[in-house]
């Protein structure tokens, strides 16, 4: 029963919900936090280079202070903030999906646990709304070739 709870996309979007209210709070109350998330759902703007993010564990730690709080903020369901990274402090832009964020940490403390478990599409992709049109177009000109026309369901 729990499994199921926690791998909706309804309870994955109230997480998100919940995730971006407690941020909102925090940035609303000047107070640093950290957050766990999953590393494969984070994109850094340039792209870091190999022998540092390599060194990236599948749930990795971004403490947001100084610049980083500074610089941060949340556009639609994503985290962004500017960061430093290495011995040379390569910067880069980092954007973190909500729903990635699996725990919110203030002063070593974590202050909202997100239990779930979103599809890899939750987390890389946002939905696209399809042209049907388009799609009508596309399947005229499949169906116009005599050939295709055994690809068709019956």
């Amino acid at each position: 029963m729990l499994y199921d709870i926690i791998k909706s996309p309804s309870f994955a979007h109230l997480m998100e919900s919940q995730v971006r209210d407690m941020l909102i709070y925090l940035f609303e109350n000047n107070q640093n936090f950290g957050v766990l998330c999953n590393i494969e759902a984070v994109h850094f703007d340039p792209t870091l280079p190999s022998y540092i993010s390599d060194e990236f564990r599948g749930m990795t730690l971004f403490f947001l202070a100084g610049y980083s709080f500074e610089s941060a903020r949340i556009d639609e369901d994503i985290l962004m903030f500017e960061a430093g990274f290495g011995a040379e402090n390569f910067g880069s832009f980092v954007s973190v999906p909500l729903v990635s964020i699996v725990q919110v940490i203030v002063d070593d403390t974590p202050v909202m646990v997100n239990l779930a478990l979103p599809s890899p599409k939750t987390e890389t992709q946002k939905s696209v709304k399809v042209n049907d049109e388009g799609v009508q177009n596309s399947m005229s000109a499949l169906l116009s070739n005599p050939e295709n026309q055994k690809f068709m369901k019956k």
